[in-house]
C-alpha cells in the first residue's frame, strides 16, 4: 500500500505558505488536510528534522525555513519517505531459485527499477514548491 506522507507534506508545507501570517495548530492544519492532528505533528516532526520547517516546543504554529523556490519536491519526498523503503518499488526477496525466471527475476527488475526511481526523482528534483502553491493560489 502507498503511503500518502508525501502528499499530506506537501499540503502542510502549501497551507503554512498561504496562510504564513497565522500560526496554525495541528488541529486547523488536520482539519485542511482531514485527518487526525496526530499524524500532521509526526510529519512536522519529520519535516522539521529535514530542516525545511521550523517549530517552537509548546507553541502553536511551524513555520517554512527556506524560500518556497529553493525547496524542490524531492526534498520534501526525501524528508517523509519511510526509512525502511528507499526505493520507489519493492522487489520480492524470495523467488524460488530452482525456477530459471524465479532465479534471475531480481536482477532483470533492479536496473529498470532504478531507471525508474531516478526518473521520478530527476522530476521532483525540476519542482518547486513555490509552483505548488502559485497553482494552488490561481484556484482559490
Amino acid at each position: 500500500m502507498t503511503s500518502n506522507r508525501f502528499a499530506v507534506a506537501i499540503h502542510i508545507m502549501s497551507l503554512l505558505d498561504l496562510v504564513k501570517d497565522e500560526r496554525l495548530t495541528s488541529d486547523q492544519i488536520a482539519g485542511s488536510v482531514n485527518t487526525n492532528p496526530v499524524v500532521i505533528r509526526r510529519i512536522i516532526g519529520m519535516l522539521a528534522k529535514a530542516g525545511l520547517v521550523q517549530t517552537s516546543p509548546g507553541v502553536a504554529g511551524a513555520s517554512i525555513t527556506r524560500p518556497l523556490d529553493e525547496i524542490s519536491l524531492l526534498d520534501i519526498y526525501r524528508a517523509v519517505q519511510s526509512q525502511t523503503q528507499e526505493e520507489l518499488f519493492a522487489i520480492h526477496d524470495k523467488p524460488n531459485p530452482d525456477c530459471p525466471t524465479g532465479r534471475n527475476i531480481q536482477s532483470s527488475l533492479e536496473e529498470f527499477f532504478a531507471e525508474a526511481q531516478q526518473a521520478m526523482e530527476d522530476k521532483l528534483a525540476s519542482i518547486r514548491l513555490s509552483q505548488v502553491t502559485q497553482s494552488i493560489a490561481s484556484k482559490i
